[in-house]
């Protein structure tokens, strides 16, 4: 297996027992050529967190003021110094051959992309419970991709050199912000989809998860449309969406490979 460095960019915003989770599980991966990068968007101190985990290599960035996720996660990518990126959200979790799986999967490509199980959890105060999920696979059509993005970037996997072509993550488009990504990539470089769900994505009734917030959306909707010219669309919410017709055609096989066990954090200690 070739050996490439990958850093990974996990932004935090108050959430240690997830992220004492998400620690574990890169302490579990197959692969282990990697840094990761983390950066504090001014939330609770996370230091005592990070030390559980001596192995990891840890670069850690505390924020002195919330400047939301996006610009956080331009900060992360300013001291990357890894071939490739990874980006993680710190409550999404990769199963233990996520990246050896994306590793061999980029070869040929710019970026590539995981399906993933939507979990639904109730969190304690040292661990969370998964109580219900389902799969989230869908085939990749660009065309489609204009209409309703199916990219999830946990987990996602590219060349640190897209930036160098494309700039930085857009702030102005918030919570939009990886369709924008994604559609950008999309224009001169490669992406594949791995048909594997090898992420377990949040998105909890109990959590603060940004895209359940649909009053606050439109704005950053219509932004994002205008700077890609896709005409109306709209913020329904996500589960609505999943059941439109043109969503359901779009749905493909992928091999499902979580048992239900979660990484064993260390705060449970």
């Amino acid at each position: 297996m070739s050996q490439e460095k990958v850093s990974i960019i996990v932004t935090t915003y108050n959430r240690k027992v997830a992220l004492a989770e998400l620690l574990a599980a890169l302490v579990e991966q197959t692969y282990q050529y990697f840094e990761v990068i983390i950066v504090n968007d001014a939330g609770e101190k996370v230091e005592d967190v990070i030390n559980l985990y001596p192995e990891l290599k840890v670069k850690l960035i505390n924020l002195s003021e919330n400047h939301y996720h996006v610009y956080a996660r331009n900060k992360g990518l300013e001291k990357a110094t890894g071939d490739y990126i990874m980006l993680m959200d710190d409550d999404d979790l990769p199963l233990p051959t996520h990246l050896e799986k994306m590793i061999n999967a980029i070869e040929g490509y710019d970026l590539v992309y995981s399906d993933v199980e939507i979990i639904n959890y109730h969190e304690t105060k040292e661990r969370r419970i998964p109580l219900d999920h389902h799969l989230f696979a869908y085939t990749f059509d660009i065309t489609a991709m204009r209409t309703f993005s199916t990219y999830v970037p946990s987990g996602s996997l590219y060349r640190r050199s897209i930036h160098n072509d494309i700039g930085k993550f857009d702030e102005t488009v918030r919570n939009y912000w990886d369709w924008d990504f994604f559609l950008r990539v999309a224009k001169n470089h490669r992406i594949q989809r791995v048909p594997i769900a090898s992420v377990l994505y949040e998105f909890s009734e109990s959590g603060n998860n940004q895209s359940k917030k649909l009053d606050q959306m439109r704005y950053y909707l219509d932004r994002l449309s205008e700077k890609h010219q896709l005409g109306h669309l709209p913020t329904k919410n996500f589960y609505l969406l999943l059941e439109e017709p043109d969503i359901k055609e779009r749905e493909a096989e992928s091999e499902r490979l979580w048992t239900g066990d979660m990484p064993q954090s260390r705060l449970q200690l």
